[in-house]
């Protein structure tokens, strides 16, 4: 490898599919949160 800044020499080997690597982080984040939020929800009711 004698050009380091040649990007034909930087082949690619673990193609992503960047759209469905993006929904599953929402996905997980989106439960995440839900799950949160839900026991947020359930501690105010418990305290109240």
């Amino acid at each position: 490898m004698e050009n380091v800044r040649d990007p034909r020499q930087h082949i690619n080997e673990e193609p992503r599919d960047d759209l469905m690597d993006t929904a599953v982080g929402f996905g997980v984040m989106f439960g995440f949160m839900f799950v949160v939020f839900t026991v947020a929800v359930v501690v105010k009711f418990m305290i109240s």
